[in-house]
């Protein structure tokens, strides 16, 4: 039996779905937009506010991904106070 085209198929198989597998990951890549001031933003709708954890009262970047007036999705990062400082008096 010619198991060489089984294995050259699986071979490429694996390949595909490991590439589709990185492709999708996009918890490290973030592709927003540093808000400046004045830029104009057309927000229809928010779907969500992020920022990175911590304890301390501190200036941070967060970021904001939402659909904009023509309906297509955009996200903006932009720099605030943590929620920490609204924790403390």
């Amino acid at each position: 039996m010619n198991t060489h085209p089984f294995l050259l198929t699986a071979t490429l198989a694996f390949s595909a779905f490991a590439g589709l597998a990185q492709a999708n990951d996009t918890t490290t890549l973030s592709n927003a937009v540093p808000y400046q001031y004045g830029m104009p933003l057309h927000v229809a709708k928010v779907l969500s506010l992020t920022e990175p954890p911590t304890q301390e009262c501190k200036v941070i970047t967060a970021d904001m991904k939402y659909i904009d007036n023509t309906g297509k999705p955009a996200e903006i990062s932009y720099r605030k106070l943590s929620d920490a400082c609204s924790l403390q008096n």
